[in-house]
């Protein structure tokens, strides 16, 4: 048995989702004539609460034209030490837009507003560099899929105010914060002026993400969007997968949570330091391998010799992400070459 636990990008489309993407009607999508992206867009938008909403290729692509929006160039953007937007985005910000980052520290990728309300610096003047929006990612990937509190957003959006700031939420898995948490879509909405979404994660779509905010800036967006050859045609083949996404697999998250749930508590069983299962809140299993004498490199190694790929993301720390495509069988295959790696490993000690 193959076990693929690397990412939810992972995925491939379902026969359904194939019929779909190939009945969808479609249009040029840079004269706005792709009725499926429409639609999307539309329907993404009202989800959330916004006024309109731009389709892209990747959540990189969303998030970079979100910050666009909201810092210009030689202004600073702010978030969390380990948030995608500053470390897995090859200093996009930097590069496209001329927007400097500075972060603050949090356990698990955790929000406390306190922490980044007391690193903003808006309006400081000639001399020094001033902070003109805060981004948040939730679930915050590298910090293993953290759901970020509710009221810690709503102080930080209450702070931010205050300070005159802009808020972008990176909400690539924010499919997954709202099933964990029962929080609506609606309401994460209303305390951030850009926000991204991610179709081909926990959904399962084959390609595409979303930026959304108001009008105004959904339309200096797509010039952006076209600035980065991003501009597409008859896309609306790839925007269908996203209604489907939508109609069909957001429902289907639980079960992801569920999965990764037993796969952690399984973890946990080998030894405590490892991970704790209550810090797991949807699809995402980080583990410390601090206390074995092996690398995470190492140990995805061992267990793909079983066919169980994971993913070493540091010397010491292994990421294990259900998506769709692990049933039941998977799951408990995966857990018993998980938990038998893990005890050769402690034996060896």
């Amino acid at each position: 048995m193959r076990v693929d636990l690397r990412s939810d990008t992972v995925t491939v489309p379902s026969q359904a989702m194939r019929e779909v993407m190939a009945l969808a009607p479609v249009g040029d999508d840079v004269y706005g004539e792709d009725p499926t992206v429409n639609s999307l867009e539309e329907r993404v938008a009202a989800m959330f609460g916004k006024e309109s909403a731009v389709f892209t290729p990747s959540g990189s692509l969303a998030n970079q034209l979100g910050i666009r929006m909201l810092v210009s160039p030689g202004e600073e953007l702010i978030s969390e030490t380990n948030s995608h937007i500053v470390r897995a985005e090859l200093g996009a910000a930097a590069v496209f837009s001329g927007i400097t980052t500075r972060t603050w520290p949090a356990a698990r990728g955790l929000l406390n507003a306190a922490d980044a309300l007391a690193i903003a610096r808006p309006d400081s003047g000639p001399y020094l560099v001033s902070t003109t929006a805060i981004a948040v990612e939730n679930t915050h990937n590298f910090g293993g899929g953290t759901v970020q509190p509710l009221n810690e957003i709503q102080d930080l959006y209450k702070g931010a105010k205050e300070m005159g700031l802009s808020l972008h939420l990176d909400g690539a898995r924010i499919w997954n914060a709202h099933i964990a948490s029962g929080v609506a879509f609606a309401e994460y909405g209303k305390y951030f002026d850009t926000i991204s979404v991610c179709l081909s994660k926990g959904l399962g779509a084959p390609i595409g993400s979303l930026m959304l905010s108001t009008k105004t800036n959904i339309t200096k967006a797509r010039v952006w969007r076209k600035r980065y050859g991003s501009g597409m045609r008859q896309v609306g083949i790839i925007a269908a997968a996203g209604h489907y996404a939508l109609d069909t697999n957001l429902s289907l998250l639980h079960h992801d949570h569920r999965r990764a749930q037993f796969l952690a508590q399984r973890c946990n069983s080998v030894s405590p330091t490892l991970v704790d299962p209550a810090h797991v809140d949807t699809n995402i299993v980080g583990l410390d391998l601090t206390a074995l004498p092996i690398s995470a490199a190492e140990f995805a190694a061992m267990v793909k010799t079983e066919g169980v790929l994971i993913s070493a993301l540091g010397p010491k720390f292994a990421r294990l992400v259900t998506h769709l495509d692990i049933d039941d069988a998977a799951m408990e295959y995966a857990a018993e070459v998980l938990a038998g790696a893990l005890e050769r490993a402690l034996m060896a000690k």
